[in-house]
């Protein structure tokens, strides 16, 4: 488990800088330079992601079970997950209503798969990743829409054209991953009869 938690505390931290230390990080551009920076950080994101999939793997091979959830929530975890690849989506596909409205569906994507692996799964490993995931984004949401709103932030009108766009981009990946990538990747066939 220790992999696991350095891996969250490294990938989670670095991606919470410009958020919790914005002084830092323009004094490390200025000694770095940018492109140094985005080095550094790309490396350590790297690292962090490495750590998790690892320590992820390690924590699997020794279950311990906190609790055992319904079948039902099982298959609610896909409808969960479909909604957040199209957040997700949302966030680089310009001008849709779910970027206008809520300035930041990538971490409202998060904040929903999160808690969908969460309601599907009951072990510790499970709690820690998802846990550590939901919390983050619940926090790094609050505050960047806070800070949004500070700074008087306004964000480009949604279209059909963008919404349509963000859903077809984000239900494709959520299907390919779901039918897919998710049992080659994980080992696990996140719907029945997936993989034979």
């Amino acid at each position: 488990m220790t992999f696991l938690i350095l891996g969250l505390l490294i990938l989670l931290g670095t991606h919470s800088v410009r958020v919790f230390g914005d002084g830092f990080r323009e004094r490390m551009i200025a000694r770095l330079g940018k492109n140094g920076w985005k080095a550094l950080y790309a490396v350590l994101s790297l690292a962090g992601l490495v750590l998790i999939v690892w320590g992820f793997g390690l924590a699997r091979q020794q279950p311990v079970s906190l609790y055992v959830p319904p079948l039902a929530l099982r298959h609610a975890n896909s409808l969960f997950t479909l909604f957040a690849f199209v957040l997700v989506a949302a966030a680089y596909v310009p001008r849709n209503h779910l970027k206008a409205w809520l300035g930041h569906p990538m971490l409202a994507g998060v904040k929903l798969w999160a808690l969908g692996h969460l309601l599907a799964t009951g072990f510790l490993h499970d709690v820690i990743l998802f846990g550590s995931f939901l919390a983050w984004a619940i926090v790094l949401f609050a505050i960047s829409r806070r800070r949004d709103r500070r700074n008087g932030v306004t964000r480009a009108r949604g279209t059909v054209v963008g919404d349509l766009l963000a859903g077809i981009a984000g239900i494709g990946a959520w299907a390919a991953f779901a039918f897919w990538a998710h049992l080659h990747w994980i080992g696990v066939a996140p719907i029945a009869g997936v993989g034979g």
